[in-house]
């Protein structure tokens, strides 16, 4: 097999390229490396189709792997004809292999292996051979009675053949590729209402509880074509299954499946055994085929449903990720809270932690007006300029406590409701406990919804991403590879944005390229040691980042007001020479390179980047990148992205009406629409059918979290405390 042709075939590019990645891949190189600094390597291949070469090689390398596998155990077997070694070399997927092998992997004890021992094999041979046979079935049978054996009477001796020739049907691959075939095309998927019975000796109490809101209603008599199932509706379907809420079974027509069976496994329309074939056939196909491929559909269905939620997941991760920083904020953290109060917590410009509190300025201590004093207190003192408001539990109490006190006191400070998922989870951490031994773990989680503002990437990166609470169904899809997913997400926006090697945590540095937990901590703990880095070059110094590891890491790790203008670029230090070059030609000193981008990208214009490229000894596509760094050096990408919505007044669902336009921010994108914040107590829901004039059919062809968006309320439900909104005009 030829794994790199199959790559390009499937994914529309030359061999060549693929070629090129895996020998970089080979050489462990990482693929945010590969993306921005082997441009002429790749023929300019984005992160994306790197990831996608990346899962399938692995992918066929299992495949490899597992043919050669099975073609050696049937070959021990001496049953490995040229004919079935064909076959096996043709596959493509690992369903087909399997598939092909069944019939020659080692069985436990069945009713065909015990009829096989029991001498019937031959039996089984000839009622399936001699279609037009003319004899006495009677006496055939009576040939293989064999007391010694176990076989007493003829009814027994048909018996045990019909039970080999049904494994033998359940083996045939192509029986089974062509009943799953049917099932995943023409089935309904349906489920119904667990019987009260057995839920009630089988459901935990918070099951019940689950269940009396009926949040599975919808679910309890629902019919739907398989190829028209949503993924959302799976996900929904297994969570109720495995509640004990939900019965879920495949409706089909089952007379067709058997007559597929029949014409695909017997070389002949008619046979004198026919309607013994027939009992054996139904058999076959409701005792062990239906059960096995039943089994394989659900995770068919189930697997195109994890994808589909863990996609969406990390969509919705990496704008929330890439969300542009409040820097240079003096910012205050609430955690908001009833009975245990609201904590409260200041940071500077540089995100330390300076001065916290807890305050009860909500029932049932009801202590408003102590809480004000402390909170203006810090505001006056520290000159806060942005409150953030953690979104859990009396999120909106604290909006409105805090707009009040802001227009009471005419301050100059806004607020702002932050994403608090993931705090409660950071403030146990190991790391929170590390960055504040002295606080408990109760005060850190005002600090991080702080940091959030200040910078959401450095802050969220010490998060676990299943616990940043971006999507649907994130408890229920395939965990391994939601967790391969999101870091997958993490480590490119950390790459995407570059690191400031003097002031990155170790929790942020582990996600740069090359780099790893160990080395990262290393970082932190030379910069303690020696003092900040002066020259990209200095990392040589730390303990256990080799060549490899500067190579792959050099370029992301940023030092600004170094030694070298040119450390605090995307540039990689092994384009240094090359860059150099280039500034000589134009007359142009390194020190000036801030003030004479646009200079730079003019005279490159006039030379051509080809002519240049090929004097200077680079690529085209890396000179060009050189430019891009040159006319901004220092640049964060996250700086185009629109600034979150600042407030210094509150709206209640009351103050709400049909009609109103409003500025909103989206909070999470799910399948059926998005969740967007408008400044009121419930994020209202933009439904996927009112994102646009024409038609959507996926949510994040439109918006992504994080986007500022123009929004008309069409509904409101106080009652339910349910707003609906529109985008369209």
């Amino acid at each position: 097999m030829n794994i790199p042709s199959i790559i390009a075939k499937e994914l529309n590019i030359k061999t060549e390229q693929v070629d090129s990645v895996i020998k970089l891949f080979k050489e462990d190189a990482t693929i945010p490396f590969i993306a921005r600094y082997r441009k002429e390597h790749t023929g300019g291949l984005d992160e994306e189709v790197l990831r996608e070469i990346e899962d399938r090689l692995n992918y066929l390398t299992l495949l490899e792997e597992r043919r050669d596998t099975i073609l050696k155990s049937i070959e021990e077997q001496g049953k490995l004809t040229d004919e079935l070694k064909a076959k096996i070399m043709d596959c493509t997927k690992l369903q087909e292999l399997e598939d092909l092998y069944l019939p020659y992997k080692p069985k436990r004890k069945t009713r065909g292996t015990i009829a096989k021992a029991k001498g019937l094999e031959p039996l089984a041979l000839f009622i399936l051979e001699n279609p037009n046979y003319a004899g006495s079935l009677e006496e055939k049978l009576a040939e293989f009675i064999n007391e010694e054996l176990g076989v007493g009477t003829i009814e027994e001796a048909l018996q045990g053949a019909k039970d080999i020739i049904a494994e033998m049907i359940n083996d045939d691959a192509e029986v089974r590729k062509e009943v799953r075939s049917y099932l995943q095309e023409s089935s309904a998927v349906k489920s119904e209402k667990t019987k009260e019975k057995a839920a009630d000796q089988q459901i935990s109490d918070k099951q019940k509880e689950k269940d009396k809101k009926e949040i599975y209603q919808i679910y309890y008599d629902f019919q739907i074509d398989i190829t028209k199932i949503k993924p959302y509706q799976t996900l929904a379907l297994n969570r109720g299954e495995k509640e004990k809420a939900l019965k879920i079974y495949f409706s089909f027509d089952q007379p067709v499946v058997l007559k597929k069976i029949k014409e695909k496994f017997f070389q002949y329309p008619e046979s004198v055994f026919m309607e013994i074939l027939d009992e054996i056939v139904e058999d076959s196909f409701t005792r062990l085929t239906y059960p096995s491929i039943e089994k394989e559909v659900r995770n068919y269905l189930t697997e195109l449903a994890d994808l589909h939620a863990i996609e969406i997941f990390a969509s919705n991760l990496r704008q929330l990720l890439l969300q542009p920083p409040l820097a240079d904020k003096m910012i205050m953290g609430i955690d908001p809270g009833f009975y245990s109060g609201s904590k409260v917590a200041v940071i500077d410009q540089t995100g330390k932690y300076i001065e916290g509190s807890t305050i009860y300025p909500h029932p049932p201590q009801n202590k408003t007006a102590e809480a004000a004093k402390v909170v203006l207190k810090f505001i006056e003192k520290y000159k806060v300029e942005v409150v953030a408001i953690g979104n859990g539990t009396a999120s909106r109490e604290t909006e409105l406590f805090i707009a009040e006190l802001i227009k009471e006191n005419k301050l100059k400070c806004q607020y702002i409701i932050v994403n608090e998922a993931g705090a409660s989870v950071y403030s146990a951490s190991t790391v929170a406990k590390k960055e504040f031994p002295d606080l408990e773990a109760s005060q850190r989680g005002n600090i991080s919804i702080a940091r959030r503002i200040l910078d959401p990437l450095a802050e969220l990166v010490k998060i676990d991403p299943k616990s940043i609470g971006v999507g649907l169904y994130q408890h229920d899809v395939d965990q391994k590879l939601l967790a391969h997913k999101l870091d997958d997400v993490v480590e490119s926006c950390v790459n995407y944005v570059g690191v400031d090697v003097n002031t990155a945590s170790a929790s942020l540095l582990t996600y740069v390229s090359g780099l790893n937990k160990r080395i990262a901590e290393n970082i932190v703990k030379y910069r303690e040691k020696a003092g900040r880095f002066n020259e990209r070059k200095e990392l040589m110094e730390v303990t256990g980042l080799g060549e490899k590891a500067f190579e792959q890491s050099a370029g992301f790790l940023k030092i600004r007001d170094g030694e070298n203008p040119l450390d605090n670029t995307f540039i990689h230090p092994e384009s240094y020479k090359a860059t150099e070059q280039m500034l000589e030609k134009f007359n142009m000193p390194l020190a000036g390179i801030k003030e004479s981008g646009a200079m730079i990208s003019l005279l490159v214009n006039q030379k051509g980047t080809k002519r240049l490229a090929e004097e200077i000894g680079i690529g085209e596509p890396t000179l060009i990148d050189i430019i891009e760094n040159l006319k901004k050096p220092g640049r964060d990408p996250r700086e185009d992205v629109p600034k979150p919505i600042l407030r210094s007044d509150v709206l209640k669902m009351e103050d709400l009406q049909i009609g109103m336009k409003l500025k909103g921010t989206v909070r999470n994108v799910v399948d059926f629409g998005a969740f967007v914040d408008i400044g009121v107590k419930q994020d209202g829901l933009l439904h996927v059918s009112q994102m646009a004039d024409k038609f959507v059919k996926n949510p994040l062809d439109v918006i992504s979290v994080g986007d500022i968006i123009d929004v008309t309320i069409t509904g409101i439900d106080i009652e339910r405390g349910r707003i609906s909104l529109s985008m369209r005009g």
